[in-house]
């Protein structure tokens, strides 16, 4: 997908999010997108999976651009915001969840920052 059918996407999709919810989160985004399926965030959530990128669908270059350019559409629309903690789901200890392979800190905030009216 090229940069500016991402950016026509997010144009399109979230202002939909943020009407539904209130808010709109990087993994809401690419559900609507896509990219990702409730399943999977579903699998991830217990556990099953070990981050969020193995099971998106597209490329790193192109996800790093998706999450950069809801943080500007928020930006633009005056949305603040807010991390959100995602710990696992289950009986099993909580602990914290993973999105990336390396875990790089700035790359687990962008996913884990949603963007509230």
């Amino acid at each position: 997908m090229s940069y500016t059918r991402i950016e026509q996407r997010i144009q399109q999709e979230a202002p939909v999010l943020l009407e539904e919810k209130g808010y709109i989160s990087p993994i809401d985004l690419l559900i609507k997108m896509d990219k990702l399926t409730a399943k999977q965030v579903e699998d991830w959530r217990h556990n099953r999976i070990p981050y969020l990128e193995k099971v998106i669908s597209g490329n790193l270059k192109n996800l790093n651009h998706v999450l950069l350019t809801l943080r500007t559409f928020a930006s633009r629309k005056n949305l603040k915001s807010s991390i959100t903690v995602y710990k696992s789901w289950g009986k099993k200890p909580k602990k914290k969840l993973r999105f990336s392979k390396t875990g790089n800190p700035y790359m687990e905030k962008l996913y884990s920052t949603h963007y509230v009216k």
